[in-house]
């Protein structure tokens, strides 16, 4: 039998190792940051941790909003996504995950985009969010 890539990653608890000091960087993060504002870090992780290890084989509960009404009035960007995406390989690999695991990590991380990633930013201010405010952050100047 196949090892599913949780249990070749080291488990739950490495997933939860990684995840704590990914979300450490995005926090700190000039771009990434302002979206958490008001969100405990420790929710966060948990919930990717119980959202990713579900998706990587795991019989874990993921009781949450679909991923579309969670980022709903985000505005993320591809350029957004690849920075994060950067920071959670960076973060992976010092988790001293095999190269080829850390590919499949990302790969599945990869096929979400597309439920919170938004067209340009004129479609996005098309979007009818209710009685949310949009979150918008600019790309800090480097």
């Amino acid at each position: 039998m196949k090892q599913s890539l949780i249990e070749a990653i080291g488990g739950v608890a490495a997933m939860e190792r990684v995840h704590k000091a990914f979300y450490d960087k995005v926090y700190a993060h000039a771009w990434l940051g302002p979206f958490f504002e008001g969100y405990s870090q420790k929710l966060i992780e948990l919930r990717q941790t119980q959202f990713m290890a579900r998706k990587m084989g795991a019989k874990q509960m993921y009781p949450v909003k679909d991923l579309d009404v969670v980022h709903h009035r985000m505005y993320i960007t591809e350029e957004l996504l690849l920075v994060r995406e950067g920071l959670l390989r960076e973060t992976i690999e010092e988790e001293g995950i095999a190269l080829n695991l850390v590919a499949r990590w990302l790969k599945i991380d990869r096929a979400f985009w597309s439920r919170v990633q938004k067209g340009s930013l004129d479609e996005f201010k098309k979007i009818d969010l209710k009685n949310e405010q949009a979150l918008i952050v600019e790309r800090p100047e480097d």
